[in-house]
């Protein structure tokens, strides 16, 4: 039965009109929750924030590169032990390059000096994201042509694992504050 053969209900459009979309619609629970969110939220005062930075620092750019840059090293590391292939552990470390170096200039690019206007923040972050959008495909562009041997599935499975590293980073981060602490 398809979409045109289902039986349709017969509504009055002006009972419709003037009894339901008067009404509180069932599926909007917004309305209900602003309220609770409204009492439940609280500013912090200067201290009580500046107390949540000491306590939950800051995950630096240069970290996330450098777990990125290791991860790819370890799978380029992996592709030669078993396949004793030089051609296909060299494109799995192209696709660490293709990474590493970009996302190393956009953390360099964003985080040399402090912007203090919230626009000025994201054009900058925008800026950089489009240099590193363009260095990836450069690189990528340039290995393909100057690489005889590039094995293709080496190269994207590295750039896959190097790039999917981010989430690990964040949680050793919490695990790093967490052992730190003592907990």
């Amino acid at each position: 039965m398809g979409f045109a053969d289902r039986p349709q209900a017969n509504v009055n459009p002006k009972e419709t009109r003037a009894g339901r979309l008067d009404a509180q619609p069932d599926w909007d629970d917004a309305s209900q929750g602003d309220a609770a969110d409204e009492v439940a939220f609280k500013a912090l005062t200067r201290e009580e924030a500046q107390a949540l930075r000491a306590r939950i620092p800051p995950l630096s750019p240069w970290r996330v590169v450098a777990a990125q840059a290791a991860a790819g090293v370890f799978c380029a590391a992996l592709w030669w032990l078993f396949t004793q292939e030089g051609g296909k552990a060299w494109s799995a470390l192209y696709g660490v390059i293709a990474v590493v170096v970009p996302n190393a200039l956009m953390a360099w690019g964003t985080s040399r000096r402090p912007v203090g206007h919230a626009g000025a923040a994201l054009l900058s972050l925008m800026f950089w994201e489009l240099i590193k959008i363009v260095l990836v495909i450069a690189i990528l562009v340039a290995v393909a042509m100057r690489a005889s041997d590039l094995s293709w599935p080496a190269l994207l499975l590295t750039m896959i694992v190097s790039l999917k590293v981010n989430w690990l980073a964040l949680l050793m981060q919490g695990r790093i504050k967490k052992i730190s602490d003592g907990n």
